[in-house]
């Protein structure tokens, strides 16, 4: 197993984190874990190197952290390093923090967590813990040993994460990164700004939630010409792990089969080593990926505010990543989970104001409609 140091704090970790999001569950409901199979594959990969259990609040209808408790059982709590996260975006007042904070720690049956995230932060949620005094919160819990380290996972867009970063000597971040989303959210600019201020960073969808790994056959093949032996998913892996900057690359698995191929691959994960022909496989498999784009909306912003609140570049990044990756169904349920009803595409008048400020010269209204029709049956 490849192992890296986790920033500045001088702990090792293995170059592959067990996420607990994604367990195999029965009868189609997430909150009922399949806890003979996950147990298996948790200690199997425990087994075999990985020492980074990634859990939080909410994951599996809250019952990832009781299961987490019981996985680590039998002696395997002492091999690895434990991660949960404060789920920030239930909290509304000071008092919160403690609340949430014993509640875990009762969940995991742990006198001490050794990795603590603030959860999803953007722009607006810091703002509101951190003026709720989060930070006092964090170093009296690591003060008194109940902490280890901390840190946050992030999802805003780069300035957002500069704000974050700044405020605060860090241990370390998780963010959402893989060779499609180099310029996304904190993307290379925050990996190489957290990892130059001496943070740990930890990375999340380095396969973008598998989509990156059931490519289109000509992309499969494309990437197949460089290096025949690798799948998919190990060629996202491997870029990732390409980062000397990248301290832990995080998956949450499903199957076995997935758990067996992800350790396998980790044990040979190096940083820098990608060959020119590599890297010019992946330059290709991007550029036609985004080929497949339905929209070629730039994400300028010119179109935006829009007096009604309508998302549009969002609305429209949403939709063509549904028909890039064939992941349409995953496109629909974001834009329920996430898209409020007052920015969604229905709320367009046609007042043409975004179609008079668009660089693109794109027939917004009606390619609206047409993201209305696909992300909202």
């Amino acid at each position: 197993m490849e192992y890296r140091l986790f920033g500045k704090t001088g702990v090792s970790v293995s170059v592959l984190g067990f996420g607990m999001m994604r367990l195999p569950i029965l009868n189609n409901d997430s909150g009922q874990i399949n806890k003979a199979e996950a147990t298996r594959m948790v200690r199997s990969a425990i087994d075999q190197g990985v020492n980074y259990i990634d859990t939080a609040y909410g994951y599996h209808k809250g019952q990832s952290e009781i299961f987490t408790r019981e996985v680590l059982g039998d002696g395997y709590r002492e091999k690895v390093f434990l991660a949960t996260k404060m789920p920030t975006y239930l909290v509304k007042e000071e008092t919160d923090f403690e609340r949430f904070f014993q509640e875990q720690k009762e969940k995991l049956g742990a006198n001490r967590i050794d990795m603590y995230l603030l959860h999803t932060l953007n722009q607006e949620r810091w703002d509101l813990i951190n003026d709720l005094k989060v930070i006092d919160f964090l170093e009296k819990k690591r003060k008194a040993g109940e902490i280890r380290f901390f840190g946050f996972s992030f999802h805003d867009d780069y300035p957002a994460f500069e704000t974050i970063v700044n405020a605060y000597d860090w241990d370390f971040c998780q963010i959402q990164y893989n060779y499609m989303d180099t310029q996304v959210q904190a993307g290379l600019r925050g990996l190489q700004l957290a990892h130059d201020k001496g943070m740990a960073v930890i990375v999340m969808e380095p396969i973008k939630g598998g989509k990156l790994a059931n490519p289109s056959p000509k992309i499969r093949s494309l990437l197949s010409e460089a290096q025949p032996d690798w799948s998919p998913a190990e060629w996202a892996l491997r870029w990732v792990a390409d980062f000397p900057e990248v301290s832990l690359i995080l998956s949450g698995m499903s199957t076995m089969a997935q758990a067996e191929e992800n350790v396998k691959i980790a044990k040979q994960m190096k940083a820098n080593a990608f060959t020119e022909k590599e890297r010019a496989a992946i330059e290709k498999t991007v550029a036609l990926f985004r080929s497949y784009r339905q929209i070629p909306c730039t994400e300028c912003g010119y179109c935006q505010p829009c007096p009604e609140g309508v998302r549009i570049p969002d609305i429209f990044a949403l939709y063509n990543e549904g028909m890039m990756y064939d992941a349409m169904a995953s496109a629909i349920a974001e834009y329920r989970m996430f898209f409020s009803p007052d920015s969604k595409a229905d709320r367009c008048v046609a007042c043409g104001k975004c179609e008079s400020l668009c660089p693109q010269k794109l027939p917004i209204i009606e390619l609206l409609k047409q993201c209305e029709e696909s992300l909202n049956p």
